[in-house]
C-alpha cells in the first residue's frame, strides 16, 4: 500500500525537520507513562529516550539522563532489523534471494541437513536448530548467553552452526539470536569478503544519513547482528522511516516494496503450535508484527494499535514502532528490567496523542 504524496514527504538529511506537537492531555499522558519517577532499585518503566516522527517530521522528543539526542544507545535485538535491511539492499541489487540455501554463502551450512536452511528460514527464526533463547531467567542453559559471552563469543556463527538440527528448517518458529548471526556471517559471502566490512555503511547507514552508528564484531570479524549495534534514537528512526516509505529514500528504491511486505507479514512458521493468549511476540521477517493468528482465534498482538503496526524489538525495552496508517515512526529506548513496560498500553498512548490527521 503506497502512502499518499510520497514524493513530497521530507527526508531527514542531515537532520530531521522539526514540527513540535502542541501540548495536549494525550501527549502529557504519553510522557507521564514513558517517564515516571525512577525507582532506586531499577524497577518499573525506565525510558531513556523517546522520538516520534510524524509525516517525516520530528514532533516529539524526550530523554532521561545520561542520554540526550546525541548519545548512542545499545539497540540490543533492534540490531536484527538492521540485518534484515542489509539483506533487503542485497536482494534489491540481485546478490541474494530469499529462497537461496544459506550454505551457498556460508560453508558450515553446506553439510547434509543444514543445506536445507534457506535465507527466508533464518529471517523467520525458523532454522530448525536446537536453540534456547533465554536470558536472565536461565543463564546456565541459555544458548544466547553462551554465544555472546562464553563458548561462542569468538565466532558466534560457527558456534551456532555446530548445534544439531531439531526440526525441519522452515517448519517451526523459534526465536534465535543465533539465526541472525548466521545471516550476518553469510552476508560476507553474499557481498564479498572485501566489501563486507564497509557494507553496512555504504549500503545503508550513509544513504540514510546515520552518523552515530557503532556495530561491534566478534573475533572472527562478523558483525554481531543479533545484539550489538549502537545508535541514537533519531538515527534508529531513519530505519523505521525507510520501511514506512516502503524501502524508498530520497528518490532511490534502496529496498524493494516486496521485501518490506515480506518483512512485515506474519511468518508462516509461527502458530503451528498453541500460542499463549498473553503472548504478543508475533514474528515477521526479523521484524515483529501486530497480526493475529486466525487459526487460533488470536486477536491482534497490540489491540490498542492499528493492525498494520510493526516493530523492531530489543532486550530491556528498545523499539522502533512503525504505524503506516498513521504515518508514524516511534523510537523508544529504555532500561526495563522487570517487565513493567506494557507495549499495548504505550501504543494506546501513542495513538491517542497522534492518531488523528494533522490539523484535526
Amino acid at each position: 500500500m503506497a502512502l499518499p504524496a510520497l514524493a513530497q514527504d521530507p527526508y531527514p538529511s542531515p537532520r530531521w525537520e522539526q514540527a513540535p506537537a502542541p501540548e495536549s492531555p494525550q501527549v502529557k499522558a504519553l510522557l507521564d507513562y514513558s517517564f515516571p519517577p525512577r525507582a532506586a532499585d531499577r524497577s518499573g518503566v525506565r525510558t531513556d529516550g523517546l522520538v516520534v516522527i510524524r509525516g517525516g517530521r520530528l514532533v516529539l522528543e524526550r530523554y532521561q539522563l545520561p542520554y540526550d539526542a546525541n548519545k548512542p544507545h545499545l539497540a540490543w535485538s533492534v540490531s536484527k532489523s538492521f540485518i534484515n535491511a542489509l539483506y533487503g539492499v542485497a536482494e534489491q541489487r540481485g546478490l541474494v534471494k530469499l529462497s537461496d540455501p544459506v550454505g551457498r554463502y556460508y560453508r558450515p551450512l553446506q553439510q547434509e541437513g543444514y543445506d536445507r536452511i534457506r535465507v527466508e528460514h533464518l529471517l523467520h527464526w525458523a532454522s530448525g536448530l536446537d536453540w534456547a533463547e533465554t536470558y536472565e531467567s536461565a543463564p546456565l542453559t541459555s544458548s544466547v548467553v553462551a554465544m555472546l559471552y562464553t563458548l561462542g563469543r569468538d565466532d558466534m556463527a560457527a558456534w551456532t552452526a555446530s548445534h544439531p538440527i531439531k526440526v525441519e528448517p522452515g517448519q517451526r518458529h523459534s526465536y534465535s539470536s543465533g539465526d541472525t548471526n548466521l545471516l550476518s556471517a553469510a552476508l560476507r559471502g553474499v557481498v564479498g569478503e572485501e566489501a563486507y566490512r564497509e557494507f553496512p555503511w555504504a549500503a545503508l547507514f550513509e544513504p540514510l544519513g546515520m552518523t552515530s552508528v557503532t556495530w561491534e564484531q566478534d573475533a572472527s570479524g562478523t558483525y554481531v547482528g543479533s545484539s550489538y549495534l549502537y545508535a541514537t534514537p533519531r538515527d534508529m528512526a531513519r530505519l523505521g522511516y525507510l520501511y514506512l516509505r516502503r524501502g524508498r529514500w530520497q528518490g532511490a528504491q534502496l529496498i524493494r516494496e516486496a521485501w518490506v511486505d515480506f518483512s512485515t507479514r506474519l511468518a508462516p512458521a509461527y502458530g503451528h503450535e498453541p500460542v499463549a493468549m498473553d503472548d504478543d511476540s508475533r514474528p515477521g521477517g526479523h521484524w515483529w508484527v501486530n497480526q493475529g493468528v486466525e487459526s487460533q482465534d488470536q486477536p491482534l498482538a497490540w489491540p490498542s494499535a492499528p493492525a498494520d503496526t510493526y516493530t523492531a524489538w530489543g532486550h530491556w525495552g528498545q523499539y522502533i514502532f512503525v504505524i503506516p496508517s498513521l504515518d508514524l515512526v516511534v523510537v523508544r529506548t529504555g532500561d526495563d528490567r522487570d517487565g513493567s513496560f506494557d507495549r499495548n498500553r504505550f501504543l494506546g498512548h501513542v495513538v491517542a496523542a497522534f492518531g488523528r490527521a494533522e490539523g484535526e
